[in-house]
């Protein structure tokens, strides 16, 4: 979303990357509150990963840059939106995430009051689930993916609906990245490219709104589960987590097994 007359707010410009696949309800909400940002994004691209509702004609109502990707999966969309970013940060969500007006202010003065910051994430609370149902369910997706994935990869994880990401250390790691691969988690697969190399930071007062859509069945959750087992599996055969300790300790990268 450019700016009025030409103006840009101070600190590094922004690009708000959203994966989208029929999800025109949801992204209408997340881009009127993405429009009310104390400060405003300098673009906005939603990534059409397919979609056959009104998900394209809602984003370009409101604005924000198309871009196509007809590779199904999240790895792919998400990927493409960060390719296409020409924003010195890349900052991504979901159609489904409902950020609080200073969202983007506070991911834009973390990066302008440290150079040396790679990327920044927060956790959430899901607005969808019984009051007492959501305060323990947030609570516990987000501490256990912190510390559950943080401790497989020996660094600090990323949440796909609420992290920003230097568009830098973007370029540095996404070769590594499974883009390809359906079945995994976008959001930890980047995890393991940044870490242990890069400086991520988790602010826990960088909070979002998220739909608690892996609650709704049984079956939502362990799909979710078997993503996580993928994606760790597809990693560790790379690196396995005690050589990412070694290395995080000892500041000396082991041999690697490639696949």
């Amino acid at each position: 979303m450019p700016q009025a007359h030409g103006t840009r707010p101070a600190g590094p410009s922004l690009s708000v990357v959203i994966p989208v696949l029929d999800d025109a309800a949801a992204l209408a909400e997340c881009l009127a509150l993405l429009a009310r940002q104390t400060r405003p994004a300098d673009e906005v691209i939603v990534v059409d990963n397919g979609c056959s509702d009104s998900s394209l004609q809602v984003a370009l109502a409101a604005g924000a840059r198309v871009v196509a990707e007809p590779r199904r999966g999240i790895p792919a969309a998400a990927a493409a939106g960060y390719d296409a970013a020409a924003g010195e940060v890349i900052v991504r969500c979901d159609a489904d995430t409902r950020p609080p007006e200073d969202w983007l202010a506070r991911i834009s003065a973390a990066f302008g009051e440290d150079p040396g910051l790679d990327a920044l994430t927060g956790p959430g609370r899901f607005y969808d689930l019984p009051r007492p149902v959501a305060w323990l369910a947030s609570a516990a997706y987000s501490s256990g993916y912190r510390f559950g994935a943080g401790a497989a990869l020996a660094g600090v994880p990323v949440w796909g609906s609420n992290f920003a990401i230097r568009r830098t250390a973007w370029q540095r790691c996404a070769a590594g990245i499974h883009r390809h691969r359906a079945g995994i988690h976008d959001d930890l697969d980047l995890s393991f490219q940044l870490a242990p190399w890069a400086n991520v930071r988790f602010d826990r007062q960088l909070r979002v709104g998220a739909a608690g859509r892996m609650f709704s069945d049984a079956g939502a959750f362990a799909r979710r589960f078997g993503w996580a087992f993928a994606t760790l599996k597809l990693n560790w055969a790379v690196q396995s987590a005690g050589q990412r300790w070694l290395e995080r300790a000892t500041g000396r990268r082991p041999a690697l097994r490639r696949t």
